[in-house]
């Protein structure tokens, strides 16, 4: 192919990076067209005129000698209605039309829009002739889905005077409003391109002082996260990652939910796309899909892909956010990623980090991880949205030191530690009570005692404190056996048991255990502290420990997970049935002592 200005030539190719020169033109993080074949790349090093691309599609089968197309852009995104719902790949290519034009396999170098150009969309303004907008005003709102309305806001750069707007079906590329801006008149149509890493703008940040309800116990209890907070899930193989990433997809009381798939094996990308149209809003009872955006990239996907869906994933999440909505993006898994820039860096030849990963890795995830939060959206109106990540982190033999692990722990504020002993025993979700924490429960606490319970604290450190305890206990047990221990440490040792397996333990396949309001979660933690409580005293009056582990409303209490949301008030009747019952038992144990003291002085 003849030359022609803003062409390069690749003149080496080593796996996913191509070297090409005659780039003069180029800037960094510029998209190319690599050979005839039109594969997306992009620049990720620059020496003179030559470039260095990552290539987000195969490269075999290319050589030295073919053309490399500048196109003057960065990589963007499409954000426009039309994005809830979607299925794409690392790149914001569409899966489900992809696999209409060419089968099972992704054709290299297709070029599909991300949004559909050619379905219709009823617009109605929010703004009318005459008035004032600046970047992140509301112009109007289309009803995307059944539980979402997208909201179409002004791009950033744009400010001036409503000169035309009105009601209408319209294509997305179609104009819905004109502004007069001091540099003429704009059309503005329902989407926008956005860079993927450059982080959108905000008016103000805010510290997040609301929980994100996801209805897993040890979660909204114990280590909760606040609504444009950050999270970290590390865990070895089979320790439960992508389970918890799908039950935080599926319940969480997020607006939106963006879930990226980042490099993980194929079949568990495909679980997630047979199920989540499958399963209700528990909210709505409307499809979850229709709040829901997926982007896959599974492990037989080109490795540089990874880089891409993690930036296509959060630039999304961050659109809806600038929305006004609450956002909850889960990336799984983040090491992933980590071994595509190692992998990159080193086809680079970069000095190596940590383990082989570069340098700027730890600069790279924190970048991620700071576009999370709380936040005043830009915009006239003031309006306040969140966007909540959560990250799941794949040490290879579960080593917490494993710089991805470490890097991420020194952003993030909540830590969910999963245990493969506890995945082994069928504890869901195997998250260790022992290791974890949230930095967010000092922020939250005000929120949790006022909405939920004014003693939600107390019940939560007594029960941390019990089962730590109970690990302390347990190291007794294991040298000297449990018939060494008083009746008052045993009382322990049942109750911290109870905590376990009747309230942190869930079944994720039970429509009434799966998700746990907040009101039923201290409804069941109260009755386990109530039953310790009473226990207590009753030891101190005479009651072995054989009579109250074998209290008939014990199962009671073992069964106050599967009570239905709208039967709580059950609580209250066995709350009464156990103070009978130990009542019952002190009462007993009373009348054989003044039995016996009768004896002893007849004797």
């Amino acid at each position: 192919m003849k030359e022609v200005e803003g062409v390069g030539r690749i003149v080496k190719v080593s796996g996913p990076l191509v070297v090409a020169e005659g780039m003069g033109d180029a800037r960094m993080f510029d998209v190319v067209r690599v050979s005839e074949r039109r594969l997306i790349g992009e620049i990720i090093e620059l020496q003179g005129e030559r470039a260095f691309i990552q290539v987000y599609e195969n490269t075999g089968g290319l050589g030295p000698g073919e053309p490399v197309y500048m196109t003057g852009e960065p990589l963007s995104v499409e954000l426009g209605p039309g994005l809830v719902g979607s299925i794409y790949d690392g790149i914001q290519r569409p899966l489900d039309i992809i696999k209409d034009q060419t089968g099972d396999y992704i054709t290299r170098g297709i070029d599909i829009p991300s949004l559909d150009r050619e379905k219709t969309w009823h617009f109605v303004p929010s703004v009318k002739i005459g008035e004032k907008v600046t970047a992140g005003d509301i112009l109007g709102t289309v009803q995307e889905t059944p539980l979402v309305t997208h909201r179409v806001i002004v791009p950033l750069g744009i400010e001036g005077m409503v000169e035309e707007i009105k009601e209408g079906t319209f294509r997305v590329e179609e104009a819905v409003a004109r502004i007069r801006t001091d540099a003429g008149l704009r059309d503005l149509t329902m989407f926008q391109r956005w860079p993927v890493r450059s982080p959108r703008p905000y008016r103000n940040k805010l510290v997040p002082n609301i929980p994100l309800i996801t209805g897993q116990r040890v979660i909204d209890t114990f280590f909760p996260v606040g609504k444009g907070g950050t999270a970290c899930v590390p865990g070895p193989f089979g320790s439960g990652k992508t389970v918890i990433q799908h039950q935080l997809a599926k319940w969480s009381d997020a607006d939106i939910i963006v879930f990226i798939g980042c490099g993980e094996r194929g079949n568990e990308m495909a679980s997630v796309l047979l199920e989540f149209p499958e399963l209700t809003d528990p909210r709505t009872g409307r499809p979850l899909m229709e709040r829901t955006v997926l982007v896959a990239n599974t492990s037989n996907m080109p490795v540089a892909a990874r880089e891409a869906s993690v930036y296509t994933g959060i630039t999304i999440a961050e659109y809806f956010r600038d929305m006004g909505y609450d956002v909850a993006l889960m990336a799984d898994s983040t090491s992933r990623w980590a071994e595509a820039m190692r992998e990159m860096s080193g086809r680079l030849e970069e000095m190596p980090g940590e383990e082989g990963y570069p340098a700027y890795l730890g600069t790279r995830i924190a970048e991620f991880y700071e576009r999370a939060g709380k936040v005043v959206c830009l915009g006239n109106d003031g309006r306040e949205s969140s966007l909540t990540v959560i990250g799941s982190v794949s040490p290879p033999g579960g080593d917490l030191a494993d710089p991805v692990v470490q890097s991420t722990l020194r952003v993030v504020k909540v830590f969910w530690s999963l245990e493969d002993q506890l995945a082994y025993q069928r504890h869901f979700p195997a998250i260790s009570w022992l290791n974890s924490y949230s930095l967010y429960y000092s922020n939250l606490e005000d929120y949790l005692t006022r909405e939920v319970r004014e003693d939600f604290t107390q019940l939560r450190t007594q029960a941390m404190r019990l089962l730590q305890q109970e690990a302390d206990l347990q190291e007794i047990v294991k040298l000297v056996g449990i018939e060494a221990l008083s009746p008052g440490d045993r009382l322990i040792l049942e109750i911290a048991r109870s905590i376990r397996e009747d309230f942190l333990h869930q079944n994720a396949f039970m429509e009434a255990d799966t998700y746990t309001s907040l009101k039923k979660q201290c409804g069941i933690l109260k009755l386990i502290l109530t039953l310790y409580d009473l226990s207590k005293e009753a030891l101190e009056g005479g009651v072995t420990i054989e009579q109250l582990s074998n209290l008939k409303v014990r199962e009671e209490i073992a069964r106050a997970k599967f009570t239905p949301e709208d039967q709580l008030d059950q609580f209250e009747a066995i709350g009464t049935r156990m103070e009978t019952e130990i009542q019952g038992l002190v009462r007993g144990s009373e009348e054989v002592e003044m039995t016996e003291s009768a004896e002893r002085l007849g004797s």
